[in-house]
């Protein structure tokens, strides 16, 4: 299979703490590293731990970070098609408190890639299995329509409303008011919503409920589950699945990665 991330990217710098700091405190972190990340970068991970094929469709800062974490990306696996920005490269600074929870703050503007800008082979998404569009303008938005199946993230619902395509899958948080997803609010309607709910697991419009995947290990941190979610969604309707298998899958790839330190999606099985 060959699939797609439309999104953005993050140079993410993790600190393990105890507890986030409460205003006007101070936290002493335990650990600290950096890796590249953000909702694009996680998922284009994830898709290269599945896929034969995972390209990312990006821009990135023309700076130091930008160019670490296009490196980044392509030694795990990715194949980057980068537009470069000349504004510096979005970085977000992470606590990871004790019981594995994220609380994350972002430094700059988000950098979309834009579907006018020809350096970027926006032809090549008709060969692709499946894309998912996490960031990006709506021209950006109309050429990952051109996939046999396109998913989405609730987080671009502005985009997605002036971009009046077609959805195989929205996929929003019930537990982040930002994502929420009301029917009605796109034109045409989604084919399948999913909203998840961490722990609890979620539901299905249409569908119902659906139960959260045990987690197979120890509980290292909660950064990027959701965009693995998005990912392994994306991977399992691209290979023909159902919807509700579809969903059991990419419920999987979120709880395997809470299993790993940081960005840190797992490689599953169909």
């Amino acid at each position: 299979m060959r699939v797609a991330v439309v999104g953005h990217v993050e140079w993410i710098r993790f600190a393990r703490v105890v507890s986030a700091p409460a205003p006007g405190g101070i936290a002493h972190s335990t650990e600290d590293w950096e890796q590249a990340g953000g909702g694009g970068g996680v998922a284009a991970i994830q898709l290269a731990l599945l896929a034969d094929e995972a390209h990312f469709y990006t821009a990135l800062g023309d700076d130091e970070l930008g160019r670490r974490s296009r490196a980044e990306l392509e030694e795990r696996g990715v194949h980057v098609h980068v537009t470069a920005d000349p504004r510096p490269q979005r970085w977000a600074f992470t606590h990871i408190d004790e019981g594995g929870e994220r609380t994350i703050t972002t430094v700059g503007p988000k950098l979309r890639p834009r579907g006018h800008d020809e350096s970027l082979p926006w032809d090549d998404i008709a060969e692709m299995d499946a894309v998912l569009f996490i960031a990006g303008d709506v021209d950006a938005l109309v050429a990952a329509r051109r996939a046999p199946v396109l998913t989405a993230t609730t987080r671009e619902i502005e985009n997605l409303k002036r971009g009046a395509v077609q959805l195989d899958a929205l996929i929003g948080s019930g537990e982040d008011e930002a994502e929420l997803y009301h029917a009605g609010d796109l034109d045409p309607e989604p084919k399948l919503v999913v909203t998840t709910s961490g722990a609890l697991g979620g539901w299905m419009q249409p569908g119902g409920p659906f139960v959260a995947a045990p987690v197979p290990g120890p509980r290292e941190d909660a950064y990027g589950c959701g965009d693995s979610f998005m990912a392994g969604l994306t991977f399992a309707l691209g290979a023909g699945l159902e919807a509700h298998d579809a969903v059991a899958f990419a419920a999987r790839c979120g709880a395997a990665a809470l299993t790993g330190r940081g960005v840190a999606p797992q490689s599953i099985s169909l």
